[in-house]
C-alpha cells in the first residue's frame, strides 16, 4: 500500500496533476481555452459599444446639424415649387422674379459669401472630428491587437518561422 500511495502522490500530489499537465501539452485546456475567447469577446463588444456612443453636443450642434441637413431638399423642393407655381399663376412668378432680378449683383455674391463659409466650416468642423474620432478608435483596436498578440506563444520552430514569413 505505501508504494502505490507514494505513486499517488507523485501524480497527483502537492496540487499538481502530473496527467493533466501531460495531456494541456497535446491538447488544450479548455477551460483556459474559454476564458480566453470570453475576453477577447468581451474586448470585442467594448470597442463596438465605443464606437457607438452618442458624442457630448449641445442643443446648438444639433440644431445645426439638423440645418445642414436641409439645404439640399429645400433646393430641390423649391424649384419644384417654383415649377408648380410659374404653371398656376404665371403672372405672379413674373412679378416675384422681376423683384429677385432687382437685386444688386454684389449683394448675391455676398449672400453666396455668407452660405459658403458658414456651411463650409461646419463641414470641416465636422470632417475633422471624424478624423479624430478615427484615429482614437485605430490607436484603441492597435492596442487590442497588442494584447491578443502578446496572449499567443511565440514560435521556436525556426524552420516553421521560414516557412511562415515564405507564405505571406
Amino acid at each position: 500500500m505505501g508504494m502505490i500511495a507514494t505513486l499517488l502522490d507523485f501524480v497527483f500530489g502537492n496540487g499538481r496533476n502530473v496527467v493533466r499537465e501531460t495531456a494541456e501539452v497535446f491538447r488544450e485546456n479548455a477551460e483556459s481555452g474559454a476564458a480566453r475567447d470570453h475576453l477577447r469577446h468581451t474586448a470585442a463588444l467594448a470597442q463596438f459599444g465605443d464606437e457607438f456612443l452618442p458624442g457630448q453636443r449641445g442643443l446648438f450642434d444639433r440644431v445645426m446639424d439638423a440645418v445642414n441637413r436641409l439645404p439640399r431638399p429645400m433646393m430641390a423642393l423649391g424649384c419644384l415649387g417654383l415649377f408648380i407655381s410659374a404653371m398656376v399663376d404665371p403672372i405672379w412668378f413674373a412679378a416675384r422674379m422681376q423683384g429677385i432680378a432687382l437685386v444688386p449683383e454684389p449683394l448675391w455674391w455676398l449672400l453666396g459669401v455668407v452660405v459658403s463659409f458658414y456651411f463650409g466650416a461646419r463641414h470641416q468642423k465636422k470632417g475633422q472630428e471624424f478624423q479624430r474620432y478615427m484615429a482614437n478608435s485605430l490607436t484603441q483596436s492597435s492596442a487590442l491587437l497588442r494584447v491578443s498578440d502578446q496572449s499567443q506563444p511565440e514560435d521556436t520552430n525556426p524552420a516553421l518561422t521560414d516557412w511562415h514569413h515564405s507564405t505571406r
